[in-house]
């Protein structure tokens, strides 16, 4: 059951035990409750699903703000922290001043990855097809497959009148 349904039903039972059993005598569960005793124990459930309510909403709020702030003041903690890394450099003490480690430079690589980086960019250039900016302008294409009508007259133009055959008598 959600808090809802269980905040509605124990409301329910609380009224319900009050208007139709004031002064009666319940044994559940092997233990004995009164109607006041029972109406005090779901009155603090209920106070306590009141309570979880509110702090959930009040949490959804705290936890949205704390998001909208970041997303103001996170791009300006960005530029600060690399600002102080282009400052102060390699200057890990200083750096550690501000909570900041220094950035890593890259690893230089062996010759044999540099070799083998170059094989790939050549092979990769070999399967696209891709050349030069020179190569590129000596590429001339020939058109081949394609049928040129010629237009000798304009399509709304009318048809010249037929001449009627000329009859003779002989």
């Amino acid at each position: 059951m959600k808090k809802a349904d269980i905040l509605t039903l124990v409301q329910a039972l609380v009224a319900g035990t009050q208007k139709h059993t004031p002064n009666g005598q319940f044994t559940l569960g092997g233990v004995a409750y009164t109607a006041a005793s029972l109406a005090q124990l779901f009155q603090g459930l209920s106070a306590a699903i009141t309570d979880a309510n509110a702090k959930q909403a009040s949490a959804k709020k705290s936890v949205s703000a704390m998001n909208a702030s970041m997303a103001s003041v996170g791009p300006v903690i960005q530029a600060y922290t690399h600002t102080l890394q282009e400052t102060y450099g390699t200057d890990t003490e200083t750096l550690a001043d501000y909570g900041i480690e220094p950035r890593k430079s890259p690893t230089p690589l062996t010759t044999e990855q540099k070799s083998a980086a170059v094989a790939k960019a050549e092979a990769t250039r070999k399967a696209r097809g891709t050349t030069g900016k020179k190569a590129k302008l000596a590429i001339k294409g020939n058109v081949t497959g394609v049928e040129v009508t010629p237009v000798t007259a304009p399509a709304n133009a009318a048809a010249p009148a037929a001449q009627p055959a000329s009859t003779t008598k002989s």
